[in-house]
């Protein structure tokens, strides 16, 4: 794998909730001290607004104030700045993953497993596509929160006609509260494990306005599922060089790649 190293950073954050200006301000500030330090910075799950009941006041456009300054932000930053954000779409709103290059270009991706336990799939419409997105010749599949429960959509398959896998890097972004830390720490582990890649989580941390508190957490997993970075419960930013020729040499030596079953998926 003739790739270079990627550095990714983690921006774990408490996120202002319903103020958008205020999220602005509080991330940029974070972002932009990370210039020049890396190649891709990952922000929290609905870092604008926080995981909200209110979707459609508090959605953005495609072409709001939140998308401006997102691109602005990676810009200045020279890196790919990734992260959800609740966007109006039609009639109803979507969790919208916004995969942001520095030349102002984008890749999306819909949360496809809405979370029915808080009535996420009320509010809010479901993706169907998975999106993997590539970077410096890594490829990455980018996925938010709910959706690190279901291992056959993060499957990472390998095309031997292609002879390469799905991706590289797996990222979640989150809002994931401190009573199910246990799964959220396990599950990461788990998908990088069975995925031969690595696995990046990015959590945000204190209480919304819901009053659930959130412990971060977030952290970045090696191919064996054992943690390059492990953050606690604190703000936090960190960045990580993840080693190609590492990855390569782990799944040469260990190839399970090779017994997988062979499926597809419905849309």
């Amino acid at each position: 794998m003739s790739l270079p190293p990627l550095r990714v950073s983690l921006v774990q954050g408490d996120t202002r909730w319903h103020d958008p200006a205020a999220n602005r301000a509080y991330y940029g500030a974070r972002i932009a001290a990370l210039k020049g330090q890396g190649d891709l910075i990952v922000l929290p799950e609905t870092f604008l607004s926080g995981f909200t009941n209110e979707a459609l006041v508090n959605a953005e456009t495609m072409d709001g104030e939140g998308l401006r300054w997102l691109r602005a932000a990676a810009a200045d930053a020279g890196a790919v700045v990734t992260g959800s954000l609740v966007v109006r779409h039609g009639d109803t709103c979507v969790n919208r993953l916004v995969w942001m290059r520095p030349d102002g270009s984008h890749a999306l991706y819909d949360k496809r497993h809405l979370f029915r336990m808080a009535g996420e799939h009320e509010r809010y419409g479901s993706g169907r596509e998975r999106l993997v997105v590539e970077l410096n010749g890594w490829r990455i599949c980018p996925q938010v929160c709910y959706d690190l429960r279901f291992p056959v959509w993060l499957r990472n398959r390998y095309d031997r006609a292609a002879g390469r896998f799905d991706y590289d890097l797996l990222i979640f972004v989150a809002n994931w509260p401190s009573p199910r830390r246990h799964a959220w720490r396990t599950l990461l582990r788990a998908r990088a494990i069975e995925n031969l890649a690595y696995c990046a989580g990015v959590n945000r941390v204190g209480t919304d306005g819901n009053a659930l508190a959130y412990a971060g957490d977030s952290a970045v997993l090696d191919f064996l599922g054992q943690p390059l970075v492990d953050l606690g419960a604190q703000e936090q930013v960190v960045t990580v060089t993840l080693d190609p020729a590492a990855l390569a040499a782990h799944r040469q030596r260990f190839p399970a790649w090779m017994d997988a079953d062979d499926f597809q998926l419905d849309p």
